[in-house]
């Protein structure tokens, strides 16, 4: 299982064995059951979350009480609250098992205190974050400057095999229209 993260890891930077094992020592396992929550409202979040297998889905509740989808994760993704890390608060957000997943944990004072002992371990965490900020500012630029249609025809020419793995309801919830919209989106033909 550490070996999918140290795998990862070396796709942008080079630890040397003893790195890694300082590293591996940090990690604690993790597993979800399908519908099981890592992280809910009002709790703080314990550090960043590798998905070694597995899918889980991030989101808020909003005013009129509906489910707003801000982030998923897949094998090889990270994810955590980093408003609740970065300003030890509680969080806002849940984050759910959408499928039966393993993580691995890297707690957030241990990841700081790695990343002070091994530099090339927080030059690594930086580019993560900075590939998710990128990420994010496409997602909301498609928002803004896409129809609904092109909206979900990107995103099922980016991922197309994780448009069949998550709920229809969750996948308009993070695409910004309603189900029904979807529905009829993906009944025609062409798509």
């Amino acid at each position: 299982m550490y070996q999918e993260l140290l795998d990862h890891i070396k796709k942008y930077v080079q630890l040397d064995p003893r790195q890694q094992q300082q590293f591996c020592e940090k990690l604690e396992c993790v597993k979800l059951k399908k519908k099981a929550f890592l992280l809910e409202p009002g709790k703080l979040c314990k550090g960043n979350y590798f998905i070694t297998k597995g899918c889980v889905r991030q989101f808020l509740i909003n005013q009129k009480l509906n489910e707003q989808i801000i982030h998923f994760g897949i094998e090889h993704w990270w994810i955590a609250d980093q408003d609740s890390l970065l300003n030890n608060q509680p969080s806002a957000c849940y984050i759910q098992a959408i499928e039966e997943t393993d993580l691995l944990l890297i707690r957030e004072k241990d990841r700081i205190s790695l990343a002070k002992e091994i530099p090339l371990l927080e030059t690594y965490f930086r580019m993560m974050m900075q590939k998710s900020f990128v990420a994010s500012q496409r997602r909301i630029g498609f928002i803004f400057n896409q129809t609904e249609e092109e909206r979900y025809r990107h995103f099922s020419k980016l991922f197309p095999g994780f448009v069949q793995r998550v709920p229809q309801y969750m996948l308009a919830s993070y695409l910004g229209f309603t189900p029904q919209f979807l529905s009829r989106l993906r009944a025609k033909k062409d798509l």
